[in-house]
């Protein structure tokens, strides 16, 4: 996690970035989308220190991203599961995948799909607007701040 505060700074993506903004956090959530569930599977997968995943998970759990569950098959020991704010990232996750794949892919492709499961089609990111319907690229958004802000 980044530890740090934006005293003078009302904004969302900062107050985020505090909680998932960390290169480990982001993977162990990816991960976790995989089907990883245990502590070894995503040591495994990442070659992350046991210290600093043991740090990521509890920090995740804290913020109720992941929680703590009972490993049905290894009494004693924990798995970790999404929660319903967990798979909120869905989409913060896939649109970087995606803007890797465009500006950084491998000369062979994206080393991942994302694919309907029930057609198999390929899923696209979208901004449209909830009023109207219509698709909104970046040079149609209006950023105006909030009542709030």
């Amino acid at each position: 996690m980044l530890h740090r505060t934006y005293p003078t700074q009302n904004c969302s993506i900062a107050r985020a970035l505090e909680v998932v903004g960390e290169r480990w956090t982001l993977l162990i959530v990816r991960d976790a989308f995989l089907g990883r569930r245990r502590f070894d599977d995503f040591q495994a997968s990442l070659g992350i220190a046991t210290n600093v995943l043991s740090s990521r998970l509890r920090a995740l759990c804290d913020e109720g991203i992941l929680e703590r569950q009972p490993d049905v098959e290894r009494p004693g020991r924990s798995e970790y599961a999404l929660t319903g704010k967990g798979r909120e990232l869905a989409p913060t996750l896939i649109t970087l995948m995606k803007w890797g794949d465009r500006h950084y892919a491998a000369p062979a492709g994206p080393p991942r799909l994302t694919l309907h499961s029930q057609c198999g089609g390929p899923v696209s990111l979208a901004l449209v607007c909830t009023s109207c319907g219509e698709p909104v690229g970046v040079d149609g958004l209006d950023l105006p701040s909030s009542a709030a802000g």
